[in-house]
């Protein structure tokens, strides 16, 4: 999943602001470079930046999921935890409702879901969106407590009308966990799929990482490139992500450790230089057969 962020103000420093055609042409480049779904943003998710004016997020989103549906074809995302953009997005195209905010604001994207049986990604959060918990918060059991949350906005969902099978959920790296509570949901990841869910990990140039490599957000992706495949290996099935070839690289070859079968990758002529009509050197074992 590619982030395509419609702000200036994004953390990582990567948005491309209120410019429909610099959106669509950072898009088209995350699709030739294998990403498999674009998530549309009109938002900061950070707590010291203002929330959008709803009317104004959906009139954004809708305008360019609009046209990258029509011009893309991609599989579609937007990132909202408001009800009115995520129906905007949807009648404009978009097939998922990515909502951060784990209706801690309302229900609003899981009805919109529901009413046009769109996918619906829930995220774990502590807080509300845009709000910054007063104190830090204090878990007993981090991943207990992860899941109970997730469990009970996936019945939720449910009896709201969303499909079981089109609901995703994302254990919500940087939304109400210190930096280390943030690595050890990574470290349990594969305890999220208990679930019986799609899992989503979110985790690109976060915070976290810099704690731990002391590299600003703009440097942090070869780090992010380490989670994506740590994850994958986890269990995890959608990984959201800035630089998108670099970490569908590191994607397809964590998904061939962990999820391939013998014979995918399968000896053939071109993988056998040997076999593949190669010239022989004399004194070593590379040399042309006869019946080859």
């Amino acid at each position: 999943m590619a982030i395509l962020n419609l702000t200036g103000d994004s953390f990582s420093g990567d948005g491309v602001g209120r410019n429909p055609e610099a959106a669509i042409r950072r898009a088209s480049v995350a699709i030739e470079d294998g990403a498999d779904m674009i998530d549309v943003g009109a938002e900061s998710a950070r707590a010291d930046v203002p929330a959008r004016e709803p009317d104004d997020e959906a009139q954004l989103v809708g305008t360019v999921i609009h046209r990258l549906a029509r011009e893309t074809g991609a599989m579609i995302s937007v990132d909202t935890y408001k009800g009115e953009v995520a129906e905007a997005a949807l009648e404009a195209g978009a097939h998922i409702v990515n909502d951060i905010g784990g209706f801690k604001n309302g229900t609003g994207t899981a009805v919109a879901a529901a009413k046009h049986g769109a996918g619906l990604v829930i995220n774990y959060t502590f807080e509300r969106p845009k709000v910054r918990p007063g104190q830090p918060p204090a878990y007993d059991d981090l991943i207990v407590e992860h899941l109970a949350f997730l469990r009970e906005r996936i019945a939720e969902a449910e009896r709201l009308g969303v499909a079981p099978e089109a609901i995703i959920i994302d254990p919500g790296i940087a939304f109400g966990k210190s930096h280390d509570e943030d690595l050890e949901v990574l470290r349990r990841l594969a305890e999220f799929t208990s679930l019986a869910r799609p899992l989503m990990v979110a985790a690109s140039r976060k915070h976290f990482i810099g704690s731990v490599t002391g590299a600003p957000p703009s440097k942090r992706d070869a780090a992010t490139v380490a989670v994506t495949a740590l994850a994958i290996a986890a269990g995890a099935d959608i990984v959201r992500v800035h630089d998108v070839a670099a970490n569908v690289q590191a994607a397809r070859v964590a998904d061939a450790v962990v999820r391939g079968r013998p014979g995918d990758y399968g000896a053939t002529r071109e993988s056998w230089p040997w076999a593949a009509s190669a010239e022989r050197i004399p004194g070593t074992t590379i040399e042309r057969r006869d019946d080859d």
